[in-house]
């Protein structure tokens, strides 16, 4: 048997092996490296945005605490809207005066009318905050379940490319064969590469944003509550 050829995985580097690749090889490794860098930014930067967020939010309610009466607090207290907890407080004591105006108007001016009003502002803060918290987690778990099909698909075609060129040649053996298989074989090892962290980042960040979903129910129900308990 001849030693001419070692093969490729074994004796040479990566560029080597892309090298070996044909184009749509190519154009899914390259796509994967692309994917690589982008979710491996989202990741850190998802990470970095809920733990300031947390922050933030454990901050303001500090703040809440430490105030005697919510509903009297001046109207310069509710512009802040990039904390998520200042954002649900906001629209939650706004709806309460916005409907005690209105109810005065109509004459439906009662306390029940008001929390009502102030809890379904509650829910619709609630609702888009989450969303917030969950923004870019798509991305992530698409990577996760798309990368290895990706490499998979490269694979497969790479494989198909090489047996149909072996078959051109009046002899096939494993010398000629090995190349194109080794280089087919980098679309799979790519997508792994691609799909293994981003699920292990994925978890991490799905169970920090399912303990912030949690908190911030809690700080919506809490607040609700004080603010029945105010206003009566």
């Amino acid at each position: 048997m001849s030693v001419s050829f070692i093969p490729i995985l074994a004796s040479a580097n990566i560029i080597e092996v892309f090298e070996h690749c044909d184009p749509v090889g190519q154009t899914i490794t390259a796509g994967l490296a692309v994917f690589s860098v982008i979710a491996w930014a989202v990741m850190f930067g998802k990470r970095n945005e809920l733990k300031g967020l947390r922050r933030l939010n454990l901050a303001f309610e500090r703040h809440l605490r430490s105030q005697k009466n919510l509903l009297e607090l001046p109207e310069t207290a509710r512009q802040t809207r990039d904390i998520p907890y200042a954002d649900l407080f906001t629209d939650a004591v706004s709806a309460y005066w916005r409907a005690a105006a209105i109810g005065k108007e109509k004459g439906l001016d009662t306390s029940r009318f008001r929390l009502e009003h102030a809890e379904n502002a509650l829910q619709r803060a609630l609702a888009q905050q989450t969303l917030r918290y969950e923004s870019n987690m798509i991305f992530l778990a698409s990577i996760v379940s798309g990368a290895p099909f990706l490499g998979l698909l490269g694979t497969v075609w790479g494989v198909m490319d090489a047996f149909s060129a072996v078959s051109m040649q009046q002899t096939a053996s494993i010398q000629t064969l090995a190349p194109g298989v080794s280089a087919a074989l980098l679309t799979t090892i790519s997508g792994l590469l691609v799909a293994i962290p981003c699920l292990f980042g994925y978890n991490m960040l799905l169970a920090m944003t399912k303990q912030l979903i949690t908190e911030l129910e809690n700080y919506a129900s809490s607040l609700a509550d004080r603010i029945e308990l105010e206003s009566t």
